[in-house]
């Protein structure tokens, strides 16, 4: 028996796309699927069902379920170019963190209206490696630590990143962790990612932790444009009245890589 699968990538994060079909364990399917060596390889699964209601469930690499922002964008895109829109290009579909909204802007853009974001404490202190950062911690669906470097390029983001991540101030859970640089027309940022355990090419709700760090510090307003590791650019879009953060909006790109066959 075979399992047909999508590999999408949205602006450098990478995911298998499948099908639901009947009751199995895709935490153990998403290690299998992501797999870089034995399987397809990619930072997580994306499952997408279309009745009752358009849905989709993500899975890390490591096989935990999460909610992922440039995963949902990509399985937007997908529905949409599968026709499962009936051609609407604003629609909503049901994820981990409750119903959200979604448009597609360009043949190639999609976006998301994402959950409102919690800053849960700026300017935190915290020692890494022996190295002291000034942290500022967020969740924008999933939590993320958010630290400014001045050489972005050269920073070592696998090595730190896992030691912020496991920090014992952000509690069991841990947090990705963001390291990010000003420029004078774009905020930059590279994302060690909780559940793969690795720094990602991308990651969505990490440009939005950044986007939203840096205009609670007063570095930034909306729209933010992000580059991420990838090269590629992630657009943050959000109102603000006093320290609310509203109408959140991440858009960027969304595509097919390929598409092929697996033993199931």
């Amino acid at each position: 028996m075979k399992l047909a699968f999508d590999k999408l990538s949205g602006a450098g994060n990478d995911f298998v796309l499948i099908k639901a079909a009947g009751k199995r364990s895709y935490g153990a399917l998403a290690r299998r699927l992501c797999d870089r060596r034995g399987g397809v390889g990619a930072d997580g699964l994306l499952v997408v069902s279309k009745r009752p209601r358009l849905a989709l469930s993500y899975f890390n690499a490591d096989g935990s379920a999460a909610f992922c922002g440039n995963g949902s964008r990509c399985a937007v895109w997908w529905m949409f170019q599968r026709g499962w829109t009936s051609g609407r290009r604003a629609f909503s579909f049901a994820t981990s963190v409750g119903e959200l909204q979604a448009e597609m802007r360009g043949p190639a853009r999609a976006a998301i209206r994402m959950p409102l974001p919690r800053v849960l404490r700026l300017n935190m202190k915290i020692k890494a490696l022996g190295i002291s950062f000034i942290t500022h911690w967020l969740d924008t669906g999933v939590p993320h630590a958010v630290i400014a470097v001045k050489n972005l390029a050269k920073f070592p983001v696998a090595e730190i990143g896992r030691a912020v991540r496991f920090h014992k101030a952000f509690g069991k859970a841990g947090a990705n962790a963001d390291f990010i640089q000003f420029t004078k027309s774009d905020l930059r940022v590279r994302t060690y990612e909780r559940g793969v355990e690795d720094e990602t090419l991308a990651c969505g709700t990490g440009a939005v932790a950044a986007a939203i760090a840096a205009c609670a510090l007063g570095k930034a307003r909306s729209p933010v444009s992000v580059q991420v590791r990838s090269g590629q650019t992630l657009k943050v879009h959000f109102t603000r009245k006093d320290d609310a953060f509203k109408d959140l909006w991440l858009e960027g790109p969304a595509r097919l890589v390929f598409s092929g066959e697996i033993d199931k």
